[in-house]
């Protein structure tokens, strides 16, 4: 069985994208959210070996749920998900406790690289 992964992104275009890439690649997209607060929920119903959170969506941004998430299960590994010229929020990101962000758009292989070593 694959590593367990939620994705978390207001963009249905953007899940739809990130799940392609991680079921080619053997893992197991157990559930998806829309926004922080949905996240937060569907981590604890879930409990996934990995999130990848989308850093701005609205109701809850990615860092305000990430932080909840960690408060909650400080085991949790979450990477976070940035367009270009947010690197100070992905600062703010790693610095409350995410393993690593990729870039949109995506490349496949930097998304697979991010998790296998988020999940070592």
């Amino acid at each position: 069985m694959g590593q367990r992964i939620l994705i978390v992104d207001d963009a249905a275009f953007m899940r739809m994208m990130i799940k392609d890439i991680l079921s080619k690649n053997g893992f197991d997209v157990v559930g998806e959210a829309q926004d922080g607060a949905e996240a937060i929920e569907k981590y604890n119903e879930l409990q996934p070996d990995l999130v990848t959170m989308d850093i701005t969506m609205p109701e809850m941004d990615g860092i305000t749920s990430l932080k909840k998430i960690k408060e909650e299960n400080p085991q949790a590994k979450i990477i976070m998900c940035s367009a270009m010229g947010q690197q100070a929020m992905v600062i703010d990101a790693i610095q409350a406790g995410a393993k690593d962000f990729i870039v949109k758009p995506f490349q496949a292989d930097r998304v697979i690289e991010a998790i296998q070593k988020a999940l070592d």
